[in-house]
């Protein structure tokens, strides 16, 4: 147990260098994420006769990943960064890896940005190639969360998004103070718990789109539970009855989506 709690000491965000170039574990998880949400949409497409070639699926992922990389950039300039002037008079800097002429990769990502420009690009390519964005938004909320689980072992690797103070035995230093390891309890609740619930929605299905509002439903509870562990914003804190940022925004996903539930549902719309 002293060896958990001290992990942090005892562990290099860096896995491996390449001549002078940096590789850290954070960067690794994200790979292994994104090859394994291609690989289980490829996977539930064919298992469900869900009609979506693999050419099609590998496209269509360069179009989300685009999207996902520009959304949770712009979205964590925009809501958490303490210098969104600076990027917005410098913008070619919102994507410079360098600090000081060190690498140090692409750092402060917003997860409800990478939604929105997700969202944006699924659209944009269903209207390119006359699909239904639907079918592919269903197939996206199978596929992702057992991926995302790697995307916060790599926060965890990469000692950020840190949890609360705390004194449960399974806390971990940071910096010399005991905190929760928020972005493992993340990695259970906001991937594993998620998916599974997606899967059962996915056994009983009533309509198209009906398993992407399933997922932002339960990411956002999932979401909004981690968040009373994990340590607020750096800059920002709590931003309205005791909620941070993260549970706001995570509250208004939950509202939108139950009220397109509720909009579909029972207007009997077709999409």
């Amino acid at each position: 147990m002293e060896f958990w709690r001290h992990i942090y000491s005892n562990f290099d965000v860096v896995a491996f260098s390449i001549f002078g170039l940096k590789v850290h574990w954070y960067g690794i998880m994200y790979v292994i994420a994104l090859i394994l949400a291609l690989t289980l949409a490829k996977f539930f497409s064919k298992k469900m006769n869900m009609g979506i070639s693999n050419k099609c699926l590998d496209s269509y992922f360069v179009w989300v990943e685009i999207g996902v990389i520009l959304g949770a950039r712009l979205g964590y300039i925009l809501i958490y960064d303490n210098h969104t002037m600076y990027y917005i008079v410098h913008p070619w800097q919102i994507f410079n890896p360098y600090v000081n002429n060190e690498f140090v990769g692409i750092r402060g990502m917003s997860y409800h940005g990478a939604i929105v420009g997700f969202l944006i690009a699924t659209f944009l390519f269903c209207k390119k190639y006359k699909e239904n964005p639907w079918k592919f938004l269903d197939l996206v909320a199978l596929s992702v969360p057992l991926a995302y689980v790697f995307g916060r072992i790599g926060n965890f690797l990469n000692q950020e998004l840190f949890g609360r103070i705390t004194n449960v035995p399974w806390g971990i230093y940071v910096d010399g103070i005991l905190r929760h390891p928020s972005q493992l309890y993340e990695a259970f609740l906001e991937g594993v718990v998620v998916f599974i619930a997606v899967y059962i929605a996915k056994l009983k299905q009533t309509f198209c789109g009906e398993l992407i509002i399933v997922y932002a439903c339960m990411y956002s509870l999932a979401r909004f539970i981690c968040e009373f562990f994990r340590e607020p914003d750096f800059g920002i804190g709590f931003v309205l009855w005791g909620m941070s940022m993260g549970q706001i925004l995570s509250l208004i996903m939950l509202i939108i989506a139950l009220l397109f539930y509720v909009w579909i549902k029972f207007k009997k719309v077709n999409i």
